[in-house]
Parts: structure tokens; C-alpha cells; sequence
């Protein structure tokens, strides 16, 4: 999301990273045993992250090294077809990807976000079909209720058909709602969990802190929404305790948020967004991150959040749900 100098009418405008910079981090990754890359056409605008990584590819020579998803679902054109999870769209979609891409095929193809306007047969008829065509090898979900998703992997199996093979969510120590559904469906139906925003923006790297407004330039700068959603009394006490087990293992914040989500169940890779060497030098570090049971523990208790009915119910009785 972060490869590409987007201009003002994309969200990403004054977050990302130029073009050279972005080579330099996918060579990077690369070198040091990273080889997942995950993007969506509409990143920067008119699809410019795939463009940039499709420019890198006809470049560097390295496309059988990585492993490439992409994302399709949020609009890229006006008219009826220009979003959403339509046969004609996801057909259109990929074509287009593949060509910005400059690749043969995608290894993930994702919906962005469930369509509550287009049956799930047939969104997974016309995905069945690029992958019947070799165009896409496997499937995965993103930003879907859980009872949206169970029905995918129903529909999947009863109609014999491609089965999403992942689930894309948010997922950090700030946000913790997919414990509740999505966390069980996903380890019952075998789905990799794949957590996006595992820094929360950033906020879970240690250089906010209180009521200290965000750094210039940072993200939290330019999303001012995003800060007033975050700036909580809770938040606070993770960023906290973060810091604390941080210290103690000689650790930065960043690594130990990311070794903590690493740990977790169904959880299979872990996605940053990286706009600097710097930024990706340190967080991959969160690999030799060892957290200790009572540093899992003391960050669950200080992340826990409120279950709600029917969960905080079965939770008293027994034991878990």
C-alpha cells in the first residue's frame, strides 16, 4: 500500500514512498527471507502500487521469488462494473491487475471486502473460474462478516467449487474483535489469517505516546479520523505495557506488537507496510522476538476487551466459546 507517490486524490497521498524506495525494500525482503507481498488495484490511484511492483518484476527478474496477492473489490471506475464482486467485475479485475502486474498469473487472489449486493455463489463461481484457467491459484477473503464467510466456505464445499484459502482482517493488539467469530471459524475451516494494520497504524510503535499529537508527516498525522478513533484511555495503557515488555527484551515496541500477533492462532504472516528501509529493517526483526508466557499473558490482559453477549455468557459457564 505504501509503494508509489500517490497524488491528492488518493489516501495514501504523502504516506508512501517513491518508486526507488520501493525497490529497494522488495529486494530487501527478499534477501532476508520475506517473500509474501501483498497489495490491491486500488492502492495510490489507478492501480499505482501494482504498477510500481509489476515495474520492479520486468526490472529485478525476481517474480518466481515471490509470493503475490492482490485485492479487487473497492471502485476503480464509474458505471455499474467499476466496484464490486459482480462476475464481469472480478473477470475484468483480474485482467487488469495481471496486466499492471506484468505477470502470468496471482498466487492470492482476495475480495477486498465482502459484496452484500452479489450472491456469494456467484463471486465464487467467476473466482472458481480463474483459478480453473490458471490465472489465479488460490483464493482468500478480506474485511468479511464471519457469517459471510462461514456461507463462502459452505457454498465452496457444497457445489464443489474453489474454497477461500485465507482470511485478510484487521488484527493487532488494538484490535481484537475477530477473536469473537472470525479467530474460530478460521482455525475450524483450516483459513490462514492474514492481519492487516498489525501496528495500528503505527500507534503500536512506541512513537506516540499519551496525548502527544502524531508526529508530522506520520500517518496518524495525515488520518485524523483514524487518531480520534485510536486516542483512547485503553490504547494508552497497551502502548504502555508494550513498551515496558519492549525494554525488558531489549526490543523495540514495533517488534514485540508483531511477535505478540505472530503467536496467535490461525495467524500465518503477519502484513506491515513499510515505507522505508528502516522501518522494514526493524520490524523483521519480530521474527527473533522470543515473548515469554507471562508477556503473552500480561499483553492479553491489558488488550482484552469487552466479549459482549453471547460470549461473555458461555465464556462464565464454560470456560470458552
Amino acid at each position: 500500500m505504501t509503494f508509489g507517490e500517490a497524488d491528492d486524490s488518493s489516501f495514501m497521498h504523502k504516506v508512501g514512498c517513491d518508486e526507488d524506495t520501493a525497490f529497494a525494500i522488495m529486494n530487501r525482503a527478499l534477501d532476508m527471507g520475506v517473500n509474501f507481498f501483498d497489495t490491491a488495484d486500488v492502492y495510490g490511484q489507478d492501480g499505482l502500487t501494482e504498477r510500481v511492483i509489476g515495474k520492479w518484476f520486468d526490472r529485478d527478474r525476481r517474480r518466481d521469488d515471490v509470493v503475490l496477492a492482490t485485492k479487487f473489490r473497492f471502485r476503480m471506475s464509474r458505471g455499474p462494473n467499476g466496484s464490486g464482486a459482480s462476475r464481469l467485475r472480478i473477470l475484468r479485475s483480474c485482467e487488469e491487475s495481471l496486466r499492471r502486474l506484468r505477470t502470468d498469473r496471482i498466487d492470492l487472489y482476495q475480495v477486498h471486502m465482502q459484496d452484500v449486493d452479489t450472491p456469494e455463489e456467484e463471486t465464487l463461481r467467476a473466482l472458481d473460474d480463474l483459478v480453473t484457467q490458471g490465472k489465479v491459484l488460490y483464493i482468500g477473503a478480506s474485511n468479511y462478516a464471519a457469517y459471510r464467510l462461514a456461507d463462502s466456505v459452505w457454498t465452496s464445499r457444497t457445489h464443489g467449487i474453489s474454497r477461500f484459502a485465507t482470511l485478510q482482517a484487521q488484527y493487532s493488539l488494538i484490535a481484537r474483535e475477530i477473536e469473537r467469530e472470525h479467530v474460530p471459524l478460521c482455525r475450524e475451516h483450516g483459513l490462514g489469517i492474514l492481519p492487516w494494520s498489525p501496528l495500528a497504524a503505527g500507534l503500536l510503535s512506541g512513537k506516540y505516546r499519551g496525548s502527544q499529537r502524531p508526529p508530522a508527516g506520520s500517518r496518524l498525522d495525515q488520518w485524523k479520523d483514524r487518531w480520534g478513533r485510536l486516542d483512547s484511555e485503553r490504547n494508552w495503557k497497551i502502548v504502555d505495557a508494550l513498551v515496558t515488555v519492549a525494554a525488558e527484551l531489549g526490543a523495540t515496541p514495533a517488534q514485540v506488537a508483531l511477535a505478540w500477533l505472530i503467536r496467535k492462532p490461525a495467524v500465518t504472516s503477519v502484513i506491515f507496510g513499510a515505507r522505508s528501509l528502516a522501518q522494514l529493517d526493524d520490524n523483521l526483526e519480530a521474527s527473533a522476538v522470543r515473548l515469554p508466557e507471562e508477556m503473552m499473558r500480561m499483553l492479553d490482559e491489558v488488550s482484552a476487551f469487552d466479549l459482549g453477549y453471547p460470549y461473555d455468557f458461555m465464556l462464565r459457564i464454560q470456560g470458552r466459546w
